[in-house]
């Protein structure tokens, strides 16, 4: 294994902002060069963006304390209407859980009035863990339980346990024990543990008072794509529960155990760490957009911008975890983050497919604090077209499923139903179509849009175990080129099977700073040079660019 590496002046615009500023919209140039300015480049919006920012990977590893102090004054005014007593809290927690279960759990119920005021658990409480754990346990003292690649462990400051990815917590609640207590022993000397390295494993700490996120890992990924992925853990906790609901909870009982909150939600973070563990998407930081023709995608946009309601701040439509359309309400943006976070819930269960589910979600990115309401449903049985209409009013559902109903009556006059058909009968394209000779893949994001594309994985990397060899080695390259130390923004790797390359496309900004227009990963056959790779990299850019509005929502719409 050999990499030439080139290495690039580190920081970006700390703002992160999304749009280039006044006089950066030049000509959209066709080739990687330095003068490609972020907002030019292939798959850059035309007319604004949907996200918040760009920087989702260096935002995600940043500090942050959860609280609205951390948010900007845009975000600020787009927080959701939700309830902000506990028991509005509880009530929308009964409804979630119900949703996950089938089983409404009661949080005033589970955190009742005890002796001196404080709050202590029901006895009934314990029931729900025998009874809604779903997960198969695993012998944590066998060999078996030793050899998986990765695990994952969530507990409180108190050391209780909260989720382990494989194992009964039960049996686990010693190790955690010993987990808490070498955070804790750093802390007194006014000292932080990040991570600890042996004997080829990785053990990497994040804590988000009141919780704390631990990884044991052996693979190729770095420290901070590790912690990256355990912030992901973190925020899907937010996503069920809300930062003010979690932090109150903690404040009345510090060894309060999460578990009764969380059961039968394992599931769920269960499907996020499977997903990251073959979707680039979260490696990313990005969102990928459905294949789809400009004038079908305007269609729909148009459509679902039509179906409008008061109390709408987000329309999604999705296919599997490609995006198809969002329309969000002006002024109000997304995070990738949370559009992650949604796709996991969808994929997490079958049953939204039977019929329109009205749940409540928190999207910790926009707002951590309170609850929106999600109407969620197909469009279709044979379809997989997912409908998301996010409201900020809990009591809107028949007016939201009327939004439903008015935007697939304007998807059937408007005569677009077929092509989407079509374009769900092939949601990834060939990495053929790109007509470059020894390309087996590659990963295209543009930092403007926070969008990214990727043809489907083909021969070699056919079995599973290719395909994760495969998205390790872009974990690799990713991993250097985002060193928080020493950033790289040429990488040449070259190895037994493939050779790799991955560019990071910057430009001078503010005459001090390099800010990134995109990034670009590339795998192809070992029998390939160095100058080949880098020739392929302008014919790629060239065909990105002749397709861009097939392959990227170039005109986001807004209500």
């Amino acid at each position: 294994m050999a990499a030439d590496v080139q290495a690039g002046r580190g920081g970006e615009e700390p703002g992160g902002a999304l749009a280039p500023g006044d006089g950066q919209h030049g000509e959209r140039a066709d080739s990687p060069t330095p003068g490609l300015a972020q907002g030019t480049e292939p798959g850059a919006g035309q007319e604004g963006a949907m996200f918040v920012h760009t920087r989702s990977y260096e935002d995600l590893t940043s500090p942050e304390d959860g609280g609205a102090a951390a948010r900007s004054p845009e975000e600020r005014r787009g927080e959701a209407a939700g309830p902000s007593s506990m028991e509005q809290i509880s009530k929308d927690f009964s409804e979630l859980s119900t949703q996950l279960t089938g089983m409404a759990l009661d949080l005033e119920e589970e955190m009742r009035p005890g002796k001196e005021g404080k709050l202590e658990p029901a006895p009934q409480a314990a029931r729900h863990d025998s009874v809604l754990s779903g997960k198969e346990e695993e012998d944590v003292t066998m060999d078996a339980w030793r050899m998986h690649r990765k695990h994952v462990f969530v507990l409180s400051e108190a050391g209780k346990p909260v989720y382990s990815r494989y194992g009964s917590e039960e049996a686990l609640s010693s190790t955690m024990g010993v987990m808490m207590a070498l955070v804790s022993f750093l802390e007194a000397d006014k000292n932080a543990i990040r991570s600890i390295h042996a004997d080829g494993y990785k053990v990497v700490f994040v804590r988000r008072s009141p919780l704390v996120l631990v990884a044991v890992a052996r693979t190729r990924q770095s420290e901070q794509e590790i912690a990256h992925e355990l912030l992901y853990i973190y925020y899907q906790i937010l996503s069920l529960l809300t930062w003010t609901q979690l932090n109150h909870i903690f404040q009345q009982k510090q060894n309060y155990d999460l578990r009764r909150l969380l059961a039968g939600s394992e599931r769920i973070t269960d499907n996020l760490l499977d997903l990251m563990a073959h979707d680039p998407s979260f490696l990313m930081g990005a969102v990928r957009c459905l294949p789809l023709a400009a004038s079908v995608r305007d269609a729909v946009s148009t459509s679902l911008q039509q179906a409008k309601a008061k109390s709408l701040v987000f329309s999604i439509l999705l296919s599997g975890n490609q995006l198809v359309s969002l329309v969000r309400k002006k002024d109000q943006f997304l995070h990738p983050i949370d559009l992650h976070l949604l796709f996991n819930l969808i994929s997490s269960s079958s049953s939204f497919r039977e019929g329109e589910a009205w749940t409540p979600i928190c999207l910790p990115k926009f707002n951590s604090s309170g609850f929106f309401h999600a109407h969620i449903s197909y469009l279709e049985q044979e379809m997989d077209l997912c409908l998301l209409l996010v409201s900020t009013d809990r009591e809107d559902f028949f007016t939201v499923s009327d939004c439903k109903r008015r935007f697939q009556e304007r998807l059937r006059r408007r005569g677009v139903h077929h092509a989407l058909q079509e374009a769900l009968r092939t949601p990834f394209y060939s990495v053929a179509q790109v007509g470059i000779p020894d390309l087996r893949h590659f990963i295209y994001k543009s930092k403007s849009s926070g969008l990214f594309t990727s043809p489907e994985i083909e021969a070699p990397y056919v079995r599973e175990e290719e395909k994760e060899r495969l998205l390790g080695l872009y974990q690799y390259l990713h991993s250097r080129a985002h060193n928080s130390s020493r950033p790289l923004k040429n990488i040449y790797f070259t190895g037994p099977r493939e050779n790799l390359l991955a560019w990071m496309c910057a430009h001078p900004h503010f005459f001090t700073q390099v800010t990134s227009a995109f990034e670009l990963y590339i795998c192809y056959s070992p029998l390939g040079t160095k100058a080949g790779a880098i020739s392929a990299v302008n014919k790629l850019m060239k065909w990105i660019r002749k397709e861009e509005d097939r392959l990227f929502i170039l005109t986001p719409q807004t209500y």
